[in-house]
């Protein structure tokens, strides 16, 4: 199956509605760290429920660690500044979809380092969807791709 990873995400209840995402599609969540908070903030736990305990959720303390368990696996970075469409792209049942940070996307060695950048086409003059509704939409087009 595909997994989902969150570059250093800020909004506890983004992630928390990400992690419920994950969990009602047998998808494993990846977080690198640092959060912008705890992870056992109560903010996230009142949005994940009961979702937490049901979920897949390796975290990394660093980038670098995530590279190197990620060294054989095709790193999709998901991205308003990339130039390719996401439902031009044939995604593959082990993907990770990368998702950056919802105040500052992700550095430029993330992008460097991902094996393709893809965006989710939106109508001019609007910046960006809510992460949580762009790790659905991707990862809709993923599992629909493969047939899951």
């Amino acid at each position: 199956m595909f997994n989902i990873a969150l570059y250093q995400p800020d909004i506890p209840q983004n992630t928390a509605a990400i992690i419920r995402l994950c969990s009602c599609f047998d998808t494993t969540l990846e977080i690198i760290e640092p959060c912008g908070f705890n992870l056992d903030d109560k903010r996230l736990k009142r949005v994940a429920m009961d979702y937490l305990n049901k979920s897949k959720i390796i975290t990394y303390k660093s980038y670098e660690s995530f590279l190197m368990k990620k060294k054989n696996s095709r790193i999709i970075l998901m991205s308003t500044k990339a130039k390719k469409n996401y439902n031009n792209f044939k995604f593959k049942p082990k993907d990770t979809l990368l998702f950056g940070r919802e105040s500052e996307g992700v550095p430029e060695k993330v992008h460097k380092n991902s094996y393709q950048r893809l965006k989710i086409p939106l109508k001019k003059n609007v910046r960006s969807l809510n992460i949580g509704m762009a790790v659905a939409i991707s990862l809709s087009e993923a599992l629909r791709q493969n047939s899951y």
